[in-house]
């Protein structure tokens, strides 16, 4: 069968199986036939009219109807593109998202503005946001904390693969671990910040992720909170946090900031316009408040 007849009959199916998650039928099948070939999407465009057959034929039909039954493409591959870096991914983490670039770009930009120092990303999952900003500025030092252990063991994995050495992981519950002096001049987190009742938890990729990663109390709005609320004990004054939250969410992280003692607050947009990103900087005079010390 030629490799174009073969992508077609794999578009129509993804297009109309039952289950009608599969919103991007024609990429699907050429990431999946891409990655039977060893192939880029554009040798394929060029070379449609090539024959496959044979073992890498019944792979790619075999994958194709993995992905007929919702299964996440990204597990297919076994790995997913992420501030062009190739990461692996896993049942037991988040697949990184687009949208969570945004919190990456944001820290950047904080990270250029106080020179080196000290990174910590909270429910670090695959390492994506600890190993993209470990990869963009070498001179820093990054911290990634998970409390599953198989994300440990895959971010750590990840780390070596892209031979990125200026960055740790370890297993702690948010802050739980760290020795209480540590301090860090920017904290980032992608939380879980799913309402357990929200209906998009039986939709697409997210009903194949670890809940764990996804669900908090207090609709969605509990980790955030808490981060909120602890990160103030290990920020540098001058220090920044940053969140992802759902784009529902900004107005409540922007006060739970505020009410906080952050300074600086305020709400990036992701690549769909929706507000993504809540951050804020805590100053020395915030310190001094928090620990009692203020006049």
């Amino acid at each position: 069968m030629r490799i174009d007849q073969a992508l077609s009959e794999a578009v129509t199916r993804l297009a109309h199986h039952a289950s009608g998650e599969t919103a991007t039928p024609h990429l699907d099948a050429q990431l999946l036939m891409a990655h039977v070939l060893g192939r880029s999407r554009t040798w394929l465009y060029t070379w449609g009219d090539r024959e496959i057959e044979g073992v890498e034929l019944e792979q790619f039909n075999n994958l194709v109807e993995r992905r007929e039954q919702g299964e996440p493409v990204a597990w297919l591959l076994g790995y997913r593109e992420f501030f062009g870096l190739r990461l692996a991914v896993s049942p037991h983490t988040l697949i990184p998202r687009p949208d969570t670039e945004t919190l990456v770009e944001q820290a950047l930009q904080r990270m250029a503005v106080t020179g080196s120092g000290r990174v910590l990303d909270l429910g670090t999952g695959s390492g994506a946001i600890a190993l993209a900003l470990a990869s963009e500025r070498p001179d820093w030092h990054v911290t990634g904390l998970d409390i599953v252990p198989e994300a440990i063991t895959l971010a750590r994995r990840n780390a070596e693969m892209l031979d990125i050495t200026n960055v740790c992981f370890e297993e702690s519950d948010f802050f739980s671990s760290l020795n209480p002096s540590a301090r860090f001049e920017l904290i980032v987190s992608n939380p879980p910040y799913i309402d357990e009742l929200d209906e998009h938890l039986g939709q697409g990729d997210v009903r194949f992720e670890p809940r764990s990663a996804l669900v908090a109390e207090q609709s969605g709005l509990g980790d955030l909170l808490h981060l909120i609320d602890t990160a103030r004990t290990f920020l540098t004054p001058e220090g920044w946090l940053l969140l992802e939250h759902g784009f529902q969410q900004g107005e409540p992280v922007r006060a739970a900031l505020v009410d906080a003692g952050y300074q600086c607050v305020g709400t990036c947009r992701d690549l769909g316009g929706r507000e993504r990103i809540s951050l804020g900087q805590w100053f020395e005079a915030s310190s001094e408040l928090l620990n009692g010390t203020g006049s």
